[in-house]
């Protein structure tokens, strides 16, 4: 099975790479965040990520999009319900360009974050499937998290401190406080 995996970051995707390898899937990354600012760390997740699969030999598309007004349209004025929009945005994609391309499937790294609403990912993502005609790849990868952050701070990957918009960012420095 050929599987389009969208990745968020390199940390996450880690683990979700090796268990689907590890079933025999043939995984391919896309990266596709356009919710992901300021600018700077856009870069480092985007770059880290791209140095991870060069080192793995997995193929990666990079849709380099860094999107911060077409984000901000897209999720004001309801800013507090901002992620089904986030999850939306990157899912329709992500199915889309499996689709487009040949994948017998798609997933998301999105889904091994305890932070995260998994419910609506899935949900998200079974809505997307139906609508291009590509089976959505649900795998629960909660249980390698931990596992997965550790890996990446042992080979030295960016490991980012807050979700990716820039609203994630200021409710980390309101938590601080």
């Amino acid at each position: 099975m050929k599987t389009l995996l969208h990745i968020c970051c390199a940390p996450c995707s880690l683990m979700c790479i090796e268990t689907l390898r590890g079933e025999g899937i043939d995984v391919s990354g896309l990266w596709y965040n356009p919710n992901i600012h300021p600018y700077q760390e856009y870069k480092a997740r985007r770059d880290t990520l791209i140095q991870h699969a060069e080192s793995i030999d997995m193929p990666l598309f990079v849709t380099d999009d860094y999107g911060l007004r077409e984000f901000v349209r897209l999720v004001y004025p309801d800013l507090e319900d901002r992620c089904p929009k986030c999850y939306d945005i990157r899912l329709d994609y992500a199915a889309r360009y499996a689709h487009d391309n040949g994948f017998d499937s798609f997933s998301t790294s999105l889904l091994i974050s305890p932070y995260q609403n998994h419910e609506l990912i899935i949900k998200t993502a079974e809505e997307k499937a139906n609508k291009y005609g590509v089976e959505f790849l649900y795998r629960d990868f909660r249980p390698y998290f931990r596992e997965g952050q550790k890996r990446a701070r042992e080979l030295g990957y960016y490991m980012q401190k807050y979700c990716g918009c820039v609203f994630s960012e200021e409710e980390r420095y309101l938590k601080k406080k």
